[in-house]
């Protein structure tokens, strides 16, 4: 476990908030919204350039744009009549950064896992 993630660090997080952090994993659970959040960690991007780069239509990119703001990763600006997306706090590319490392650590096991099933848009 990482240096800032001491045991005693994840003893002070009270269990009340499991949901809640169950839910945050959730929501990066589909494959679509973490490629579009990726795309956004380079660097501030409209709708129309999200679509183009996962290949989806306008109201499914919106739907999953509209989850990643609600659930606090990503940041949305009107400019006119464009939403431009970001990533507002660090954390976020830290986050997928560790998530890719711990995945490629454990993809034999990932890969053979049977309990989760794949994943699709």
């Amino acid at each position: 476990m990482p240096e800032s993630l001491t045991s005693t660090a994840v003893e002070d997080v009270p269990c009340t908030h499991l949901d809640t952090v169950a839910k945050f994993f959730r929501a990066l659970s589909d494959p679509t919204r973490l490629k579009l959040l990726e795309f956004i960690l380079s660097g501030e991007r409209t709708s129309a350039e999200c679509m183009e780069h996962a290949r989806i239509s306008q109201p499914r990119v919106s739907v999953h744009l509209s989850c990643l703001v609600d659930c606090g990763y990503v940041s949305a600006r009107r400019d006119g009549k464009k939403l431009r997306y970001s990533v507002g706090d660090p954390r976020v590319a830290d986050l997928v950064v560790l998530a890719r490392s711990l995945a490629a650590d454990n993809s034999a096991a990932l890969t053979c896992c049977t309990r989760i099933p794949d994943g699709g848009d």
